[in-house]
């Protein structure tokens, strides 16, 4: 076997040896490593990075190439297309290297005791509602809602590892983790409207 065969080689040790071997790399060299897993594993990496703490607008700047990726799995792709302003953007490894590294371990973990189960959760209509939920909480990733990245974002990376891994195991957690993460919106967006009913209120009294 080929150590650096693309299609063989862990997803972990490819984002292990791309942070500790790279100052910077582009999204389209991340695509020629991942091979024929790209499109899956790229939703994982960029839901990854927005999972991780990150300086104001850090999770809009990763959430927009979800938001190019996830409505691909709409549409039944299995490798993905962005355009090229987009693939020859440079990534400084630096900036993710301590983030990473403390989400490797977990990613090592989740791959050792995966495996390719419950295929029909990756069938036409499994893999569109897969892409229907990363393509929302995408949405949910580029806007600027405080403390509001991690649920989606965990999601996002599970989801996307279970495509990738093909674990329908994986899928189940990653869809409680959307259930859990539409919860928590919803919540959070019934008491933001209820302070504006209530200012409102307050405004026109006045």
């Amino acid at each position: 076997m080929n150590e650096f065969d693309p299609d063989r080689q862990p997803l972990s040790a490819v984002l292990r040896e791309t942070v500790e071997d790279h100052e910077t790399i582009s999204v389209g060299e991340l695509m020629t490593r991942f091979g024929g897993r790209a499109l899956g594993a790229l939703l994982l990496v960029f839901g990854l990075l927005c999972s991780l703490p990150l300086p104001p607008g850090g999770t809009t700047l990763f959430g927009a190439p979800l938001v190019l990726l996830a409505p691909q799995l709409l549409f039944g792709r299995h490798s993905p297309w962005l355009p090229a302003r987009l693939r020859d953007r440079s990534i400084e490894t630096r900036h993710l290297r301590k983030g990473l590294r403390r989400v490797l371990p977990w990613l090592r973990r989740l791959e050792a005791v995966s495996r390719p189960r419950l295929p029909v959760l990756f069938g036409g209509v499994g893999q569109r509602v897969l892409g229907l939920l990363c393509t929302v909480f995408a949405i949910v990733l580029i806007l600027p809602i405080p403390l509001g990245n991690l649920l989606p974002a965990a999601a996002v990376s599970v989801l996307s590892l279970s495509l990738v891994q093909r674990d329908g195991a994986l899928a189940l957690l990653g869809y409680a983790l959307s259930a859990a993460s539409i919860g928590v919106l919803a919540l959070a967006a019934g008491v933001i409207w209820r302070m504006l009913q209530q200012l409102m209120t307050v405004l026109a009294a006045a």
